[in-house]
């Protein structure tokens, strides 16, 4: 058992690898650029994927935001934006290699806009303060976590569209939290450890995500990645 839960743990963190990798060079090769729209962009990555790694699936849907569409949580689906200068861009992604999922996401910056930046940089220290949370609470749960990510997102002087922080990695209902789907997101709700074992019998794992906005400001940004391994 030991032994099938630590391939487990190296084909989710293989995974993620890749995932970076093809997130790396969308960058690298100019797709998240000012002038590209955001169907063009995720067309693009889609495309790449299947270049560098031969995959076409995404178990969830493909997302690419810029401008005042960052303030949209995910379960909207608000129309097709163009990136401008001085813009913000985020890249939510699902792809499955090999039968694994990966679910991963990151924020650009294109120009200089501090304020931008900014909330970008933030981003970053903000998952870290969550993933410590995680590390030094051991028997921390959904709800306490979420809250716990809330406040400081707040403190930050930002706020949180979304109704949760993150999910279990795996087929699980993404779209919607309603009753006992609550143990499978870091939301309010759910009172369970998120260290625990699942019906299945195996290891619960978890992604963390961040979504914050300026609503005056008119923009926002996100991370997700792995959470406990």
């Amino acid at each position: 058992m030991i032994a099938l839960e630590q391939a487990r743990i190296d084909a989710l963190r293989e995974s993620e690898r890749k995932a970076g990798v093809l997130f790396e060079t969308a960058a690298g090769r100019g797709l998240i650029a000012a002038g590209a729209t955001e169907q063009e962009v995720s067309d693009g990555v889609r495309d790449l994927a299947r270049e560098l790694f031969g995959i076409d699936r995404f178990w969830h849907k493909r997302i690419v935001r810029t401008g005042r569409n960052t303030l949209s949580p995910y379960r909207e689906n608000p129309p097709d934006l163009t990136i401008t200068d001085d813009d913000i861009v985020f890249v939510d992604f699902g792809p499955i290699f090999e039968e694994w999922e990966a679910d991963f996401g990151r924020t650009y910056v294109v120009g200089d806009d501090p304020a931008k930046h900014r909330l970008a940089a933030d981003l970053s220290r903000l998952w870290e303060d969550g993933r410590r949370r995680f590390l030094e609470q051991e028997d921390v749960t959904g709800e306490q976590l979420y809250r716990y990510v809330l406040g400081r997102i707040a403190q930050a002087g930002w706020e949180h569209p979304e109704t949760h922080a993150g999910h279990l990695v795996g087929e699980f209902p993404h779209e919607r939290i309603e009753g006992d789907r609550r143990g499978s997101y870091i939301t309010d709700g759910n009172t369970a450890p998120l260290r625990r074992t699942a019906s299945s019998g195996r290891v619960c794992r978890w992604i963390l995500e961040i979504h914050i906005v300026d609503r005056a400001g008119g923009f926002g940004g996100f991370v997700e990645q792995l959470l406990d391994i």
